[in-house]
């Protein structure tokens, strides 16, 4: 069964129509499930986040043109056997070099916003808190306050993570046991915490409100458990807050 021209143009209108909506979705029009700015980590890595994606739909609606052409175009017409072709060096190395190219246009700009994220100023931060990962739950310790009062949680009894808003906080993270992983998905942010290592990230919170967070390695029998909440609040609530909290 050959198709017919119709059917042939229907179908290359197709391909060109998918292609353009998904180019021109350009990051400002599409938030791609993360908001732009809500963190300043988001400032960095969500453009690359949208035109990632953008890149494997262009690649996805290619390759499955590529895939029905001869299906629909290459279909059997009678019992002769095909001709047959040894190689074809213009095909191999273009899918040799294309994904070369792919691939290395997304680390170079995966690499920029990495070093944007992972930056620390030779200016202290207006905030520092201690991120302490425990099996099974998250251990914060406010620096800023005089007493460095320290909030314990529990599988039970989800921690909350209390941010200023506007005001940049340097994190120190690490492990008291095996590796976890500390996660906030609206911030787009992930810091592996190590036992024996700190790391460290600084980062703003741009907007007031509640935040999920949670581990996102797989650590142990009650890992699903690691959860935390992110408050952000305004920097007085702040501040009267870690004053507040009762030292252990």
């Amino acid at each position: 069964m050959r198709l017919n021209t119709s059917a042939l143009k229907t179908m290359v209108a197709l391909g060109t129509l998918a292609v353009a909506t998904i180019v021109t979705q350009s990051p400002a029009s599409a938030s791609g499930g993360f908001s732009p700015d809500v963190s300043s980590v988001n400032e960095n890595t969500h453009a690359l986040w949208i035109w990632s994606w953008i890149a494997a739909g262009v690649v996805g609606v290619f390759t499955a043109i590529l895939i029905l052409w001869p299906v629909f175009f290459h279909r059997k017409k009678n019992e002769e056997f095909p001709r047959q072709t040894q190689y074809n060096v213009p095909v191999e190395v273009a899918y040799t070099v294309i994904p070369f190219i792919i691939v290395a246009v997304l680390f170079f700009y995966t690499a920029k916003a990495e070093s944007k994220i992972t930056h620390i100023d030779k200016t202290p931060a207006a905030h520092t808190i201690h991120v302490n990962a425990i099996q099974w739950s998250w251990q914060f310790t406010y620096e800023d306050a005089a007493a460095k009062p320290t909030v314990t949680g529990t599988p039970d009894q989800t921690p909350v993570l209390v941010l200023p808003v506007g005001e940049k906080v340097h994190f120190d993270l690490d492990s008291n046991d095996v590796v976890h992983g500390f996660w906030i998905p609206e911030f787009m942010i992930q810091m592996q915490t190590l036992p024996g290592v700190t790391n460290h990230i600084e980062f703003t919170a741009n907007k007031i409100g509640e935040f999920p967070g949670r581990c996102n390695i797989l650590c142990g029998r009650a890992h699903s458990q690691m959860l935390f909440k992110v408050k952000v609040v305004s920097p007085a609530d702040y501040e009267t807050y870690i004053n507040s909290v009762k030292v252990a």
